[in-house]
């Protein structure tokens, strides 16, 4: 089995990751800053939005493609990629934006968690349903 749902969401979880990378690079290009933030404010938001992506995304991913591999509902593995993708980006931009309290990166982190939380929950249901069949 071909896990096509995870498979498209890490990419477009991939090109998301690209844009992030791209302004830290331009950003570092353009101030000719190399190492660090050199104390520029809006590099620091930058590669804190880049880093938090590299924080959160691997193990939602990774969670996401072996719920699809247990064979978790379609609709749920949709449900909960299109809201980590979603709660990535509304991250991005509310901290991209604002190193203080955003809608963005206040409903961006909660729903990050929220969704890894439901998915951890949906995995470990998994485990246990698996166990009862096979004893």
């Amino acid at each position: 089995m071909t896990p096509r749902i995870s498979l498209l969401i890490a990419s477009l979880h991939v090109l998301l990751y690209l844009v992030l990378t791209v302004r830290v690079v331009l950003h570092r290009n353009v101030h000719k800053i190399g190492i660090g933030t050199g104390g520029d404010e809006a590099l620091s938001r930058k590669v804190r939005v880049h880093a938090n992506f590299v924080e959160y995304v691997p193990l939602g991913l990774l969670l996401l493609a072996l719920l699809e591999l247990a064979a978790i509902n379609t609709a749920l593995l949709w449900t909960f990629g299109i809201a980590l993708l979603v709660a990535r980006v509304l991250h991005a931009i509310g901290l991209g934006g604002s190193a203080g309290y955003s809608f963005g990166r206040a409903t961006g982190a909660l729903l990050t968690f929220a969704t890894l939380f439901a998915m951890a929950g949906f995995g470990i249901w998994r485990f246990v349903i698996g166990a009862m069949i096979v004893a």
